[in-house]
Formats: C-alpha cells, structure tokens, sequence
C-alpha cells in the first residue's frame, strides 16, 4: 500500500510513495504526531534528480527492517528541498551549525517541537541502523541534554542567522576598490582548467559575470582569460554533454571532466546567459555553438507544451549514475566503424576508460578545435552516437515546474537573443513568461512550483527576485512596458511581505507562509546567486529605469549590509560584488526611441552587454525616462544618460557608442 506520499506534488516524493517508512510530507499532520506521540522528527531532504539520494533510498528506505525501526521510533518527514527551499535552508543552517558538512540527502533529527539535535547526509544502511538505534535511546535517556541543545542550536538561527552584523563596515575611504576586490578574488581560481579552485567543482556562473563585469569596466586582460579559460574548459568537458548540449550539476574533478550527471533548468538558464554575455565581448565559435547547442537541450529535453521549462534530468538511468551518457570503447566502435578512431581519440575513448574500468565520458582538449582535425568528420561522429544513444533508456525526467528557475531560463534566453539574434530564443522567453503569468501568478503574488497541474507553496523570495529580473530582462529587450511594470510590482510584494526592517535585507520567506523555526536571509553567492543580491541588482535597475530613488536608496543599503562579508570573503559573494562595480562606475542608462528602437537597443547591447541599461519605446511613453524624449527629425534618436543627466541626443549606433565610451571612461 502506499504511503502518504502518493498525493504529493512534487515527483521526488512520490519517489518514496511505496517504501515501507511511514513517510509523512512536511506539515501540520507531522508535527501534531510528533507532538502527541512525543518521538523526535526524523526529517530526510532530497531532490528528484539526486544520485546519492537515490542510493540511500534503495539501500536503506526500500529495506522493511530499516522503514520498521524508523517507524517504531521517528515521525519520518520526506522533503523535496525544490519544492520547499524554506525548510531545506533551516536544516541546512543548523547543520552548518553543528560543524556537520551540508549536501544531499540531508538528514536532521528534531524534537517534536522542529528544534534540531542531531543531522547527517548519507550514510550506509549498516551505519544507518546503528544511527536510528542510538539516536532513540539518546532522547529516552538524555532528553534533558538534547534539549538543551537544540535550544541552543535554534536560538543561534533565531539570533544571526547569517552572521551579517558581525563585524565593522569600513569608512567610505576605507572600502576596497574594484580592482581590490579583484585581487582578493584572483588567487583563489584555478588558473590551469578555470573556474575555483577545490572539488567538487560547480560552474558559479556569479564568479563569471564579476570577472566579465570587471573587464568590461576595467580592461584588465587577466579577467577575460580567465573568463575564456573557464568557458573553453567546461565546454569541453565531460561536465557538458558532448553529443546533445547541456551542463550537469558539477564535476567531481578539477578539469571538468568527470560529471554528477544530474542536469539541472537552473545551471543551464544561468550558464546560457554567461555564455551569450561572454560572446557578446569576445566573439567565439565555440561560445555560440555552446549557446546553440544549450537551448536546443532546454527544447528537447525540458520544454512543457504550454511554454514552462521542467526542472532537472536524473543523474542515474536503469539504476546505474551516468549509464546514459557513457560508452564503452566497443560501443563507439559498433556505432561508427571505420570512423570510430579519429572519434575516439577527438573524445579520449579507450579500452580501459577514462572513468571507471572500460567506462568512458567523452570530453575534448581545450584548444582542440585549432588542433588539424576534420570537423566534418566530427560532427557526423556526434550525429551518428547522438541516434544511438537515443535507443537507451533516458534518465527520469523531473517534471516539476519550478518558479524562479524558469525565470533564470528566461534572463538566459534573453540574453542569447541579444548577443546572436536568433528570434526564435526571444519567443522561447515570452513563451515561458507567459507560462507564468497564466499559471503561478495571480495578483501580483507567485507560487513556487506547479506539478501535474497542482500549485505548491506560496512563491518565495528567489521566485519574487528572478521572475522579476527576467521581466526587466523582456523589457529591455522588446520594450513592452507590461514586462516592467509586472516586475516592479513583483518587486513591491518583496518589499511589503520579505524586507527586514532591522537589517535591510529580505527573509526568503514570506511572511505569510513564515512558520519555521528560524526566518534567514539568503545572502551567499554559490553555484546560484543568492536571493538577495538578485533583489539588489533588481531594486537598482528599477529606481534607474522608473526614476524610483528609494529603489536605488535600498539597493545601496543592502550593499551596506553586507559590506563586511563583501570585503572579507568576496569569492563567495561575487554576485554583489558585480553590483558594487556597477555602484562605483555609473553605468548609463541609454534610451531609445522611434521605429527602430528594438532594432538600435539590441545593436548597442551586442557591443556593451553588461555596461548598460536599456529604456525605449517605439511610441509614446509615461515611463519617467523617457516622457519628454522624441525622436529627432522623425529618425529613431539615443540618449546616453548617467547621472540623472543626459548628453546630446545622437540618431546613429556608431555616434551613440562613442558617448557611451566616454562616460565609462
């Protein structure tokens, strides 16, 4: 019989609807059973597309033994960290807390009032037993001790849960410069393959728009060769999918040569918007086929009918990780005969395996590309195993719509539209935009997920952030005004039901649906930007484009917020360390009006991509930018504005480019 589970929304749970663990979704129905049967809460978190997750279930939650010893002494609680990110970040925490390490599957027990003692991620089922057993005994025989400390735990969340009052803000000319923060950041990448240094290795696209932000205002030639060896060696990698487009999670080494396989909406829309950037300031081949090759994964693979992009591919397929995507020598021989050497040495096939014994990744050599090779040859070695590897059994899908992550697709989008021009990837954009507003908005207030047509959870403040960077995205991009106007109501909500009064921040949760334990702040910049800093970004656009001062008020307050993480520990907080760039070298806001305005506006992005912001109008306009500006003479006329002030008005791309020069300097 199935458990709980079955009805759930999310597609992970449903993962474990038939294992014998009594498994409860998080929600009043737990808790109120952990607290008239008094037994602590064991609270197990994963996702749909997670490979050691998976693992665990089929050693451990699939045993009768286990599931009966956890149900005799735990309310067990199965949560998609996708589908409530709230609950996840709380546990997350407290682990951190405890000195434990943080991924998934992450477990943590709680007492029945949600206070957490214990925690842990995987562990074996022999370990496991041994666990369950010697937790139950610890709270029937030390319940006092284990109160104690979970109290301790929860007031240290309650109190700093982000530690960002610590510290001293440095004076004004005490604050680091850009290329401060730059050399404080330098050291700590990986000159050799790109990107950190360290395994595991995620793609941080953050760290990739601070150092493209950097260049673009400071021409110091370092960050771009930086920037291009990152790219270059992850799209050559085994982390990106050699035969049909698309980055998994990360790598498990430091050449991005040996994927965990999951591929994920999230990476790919962020990932696919640095690439387009990139493109835009240093034209290259690769970059575009990259960009191509990615939208076409996001079709194929993750596109809905009604426009939604679903959320992640597995990392496992027939209950092996990676059997997708690998191949054994004799595979690649059977599939292309007398082609098969020059394919196999162009992507490091051999006998033995490049991962495991006889199994291999296929990945290329940066640089290969100006090596003396037949692409022709390549490309049709690539078509020929792409229909190969088609007859296998594809990975588990997880069809789970998930709010903000389709906004990182559309900011993607966008921006592969602004850099190639392909108009197709801009209806890909709108398309998804009007998913949204059809289906996880209403009244200015958004849900997180959908799944088999069900609603999730009231959206959280990453969906309010990214749904609203993504309009600003549409509207500078097609200047329909809607866009804009959509995200600064989204961005209006944020401020009435996340901000933080005390410390100028924003709750990732909403008040109304706001009842954890603990109410943090997301203020790290990891393999996803954090939360806040989008809504920083998000507040000084806006109060520029909308002549909004107390948008812009906010934003700066936010930097100042933070600015002693910022100065300390840049390398994790690069997505608001490119917001400080663009603080300290005004970036113009360039207004386009006339028939043509779409036309010059995506010509002035292709040569300035992250140095301006666009406002325009092909007709009248009441945005507060652009009401007393027309075009001259009946010609489409571009202002270049920087500091509440504008220069003369120019009708040419060319004269409007070198206006824009001289005021980044």
């Amino acid at each position: 019989m199935p458990n709980r589970l079955i009805h759930s929304t999310s597609p992970y749970l449903r993962q474990h609807a038939h294992q014998p663990v009594d498994w409860y979704p998080w929600g009043e129905a737990a808790l109120q059973k952990a607290q008239e049967e008094d037994k602590p809460l064991l609270v197990s978190i994963g996702y749909a597309a997670c490979h050691w997750c998976h693992v665990m279930a089929r050693e451990s939650f699939d045993d009768a033994e286990i599931g009966a010893l956890m149900n005799a002494h735990f309310v067990c609680v199965k949560i998609d960290r996708e589908e409530r990110p709230d609950v996840d970040q709380v546990y997350v925490a407290a682990l951190q807390a405890m000195g434990l390490p943080v991924g998934w599957p992450l477990h943590a027990f709680l007492l029945p009032d949600q206070m957490p003692f214990y925690g842990g991620l995987y562990f074996p089922p022999a370990t496991w037993r041994k666990l369950l057993v010697a937790v139950a005994e610890g709270f029937r025989q030390h319940r006092p001790q284990l109160s104690t400390l979970a109290a301790q735990l929860t007031q240290a969340l309650q109190e700093a849960p982000d530690g960002h009052m610590h510290g001293t803000i440095p004076d004004v000319s005490e604050r680091p410069t850009a290329q401060q923060l730059f050399e404080q950041i330098y050291p700590q990448l990986d000159l050799v393959h790109g990107g950190t240094r360290g395994t595991p290795k995620f793609p941080m696209p953050s760290v990739g728009g601070f150092l493209l932000h950097y260049y673009q205002l400071t021409h110091d030639e370092s960050a771009l060769a930086q920037l291009n060896r990152t790219l270059e060696h992850m799209a050559c990698g085994g982390i990106y999918d050699q035969l049909a487009g698309g980055f998994a999670r990360y790598a498990t080494d430091a050449a991005w040569q040996i994927p965990h396989f999951e591929k994920m909406l999230c990476d790919n829309g962020l990932l696919l918007g640095l690439y387009a950037q990139a493109h835009a300031v240093s034209p290259q081949p690769l970059y575009e086929r990259i960009i191509r090759e990615t939208i076409a994964f996001l079709e194929h693979a993750l596109l809905h009918a009604n426009g939604g992009f679903f959320s992640a591919l597995d990392a496992d397929s027939e209950g092996v990780e990676g059997k997708f995507y690998t191949w054994t020598q004799a595979e690649v021989m059977a599939a292309l005969g007398p082609a098969a050497p020059d394919a196999m040495t162009y992507f490091h096939v051999t006998s033995t395996g490049n991962w495991r014994a006889g199994v291999n990744i296929l990945h290329t050599s940066p640089g290969q590309s100006l090596m003396p090779v037949d692409q022709a040859k390549i490309d049709s070695a690539r078509q020929v195993l792409r229909r190969v590897r088609a007859q296998r059994q594809p990975p588990n899908r997880n069809e789970q719509i998930i709010t903000s992550w389709n906004a990182m697709a559309i900011h993607g989008l966008v921006e592969a539209y602004q850099a190639v021009g392909e108009a197709h990837w801009l209806h890909l954009a709108q398309q998804n935009a009007y998913f949204i507003e059809q289906h996880l908005l209403r009244e200015h207030q958004l849900r997180h997920s959908c799944s088999m047509g069900q609603l999730s959870a009231l959206g959280y403040l990453e969906d309010y952030a990214w749904v609203a960077r993504a309009f600003i995205s549409l509207y500078q991009a097609t200047f329909q005004e809607r866009w804009l106007h959509t995200a600064q109501a989204l961005t209006q909500y944020a401020i009435d039901y996340c901000y933080d009064s005390k410390t100028g921040l924003f709750y990732t949760v909403p008040m109304q649906n706001a009842h954890l334990i603990a109410r943090l702040h997301d203020l790290w910049d990891g393999a996803l930007p954090s939360a806040n800093a989008v809504m920083a970004h998000n507040l000084s656009t806006l109060g520029l484009l909308l002549d909004k001062p107390t948008y812009v008020h906010m934003a700066q307050q936010m930097l100042q917020c933070i600015a002693v993480r910022l100065y300390a520990q840049p390398l994790h907080m690069t997505h608001w360390a490119t917001l400080w760039l663009r603080q300290q070298h005004s970036i113009p806001v360039v207004a386009v009006v006339g028939t043509e305005a779409v036309v010059y506006a995506r010509a002035l992005k292709q040569h300035f991509p992250t140095k301006i912001l666009l406002a325009g109008t092909e007709t009248r306009s009441n945005l507060p930018l652009l009401i007393h500006k027309e075009p001259l003479a009946g010609q489409t006329t571009i202002y270049v504005c920087s500091h509440g002030q504008c220069l003369a008005p120019v009708t040419s791309v060319a004269e409007a480019m070198r206006q824009i020069a001289e005021v980044q300097g």
